[in-house]
C-alpha cells in the first residue's frame, strides 16, 4: 500500500483496488483510521482530535488530488505523492 503523504508524524496511504467509499488509510502514533475523501469523516477506527482536524483540513485542501489517486488506484496505476500539510 503506497504512502501518498506524510506530515506532522501522520502517514497517509491508499490501497489499490480498495472498497468503497473512496477513502484513505491514516496512521498516527499507534492510531489508525479510514477517512472518507468526500467529507473527511471517519469510516472506521479513530485518531486523536488534533490529528483528525489536520487530516480533515488536508483532505479538503487536496480533495481533487485524492479523487484522482482513487481513480488511479482502482485501475491499478501508480499513485501520485501529495504534499503534506507541513509542505503546502
Amino acid at each position: 500500500m503506497p504512502i501518498i503523504s506524510t506530515f506532522f508524524g501522520i502517514v497517509v496511504r491508499m490501497y489499490f483496488d480498495d472498497h468503497a467509499p473512496p477513502h484513505i488509510h491514516v496512521e498516527y502514533q499507534g492510531h489508525e483510521a479510514l477517512i472518507a475523501i468526500a467529507d473527511g469523516g471517519i469510516v472506521e477506527g479513530s485518531l486523536p482530535k488534533r490529528a483528525l482536524a489536520l487530516v480533515r483540513q488536508w483532505c479538503q485542501d487536496h480533495r481533487s488530488e485524492l479523487e484522482q489517486n482513487w481513480i488511479k488506484a482502482q485501475a491499478l496505476k501508480p499513485l501520485s505523492r501529495i504534499p503534506g500539510a507541513d509542505n503546502d
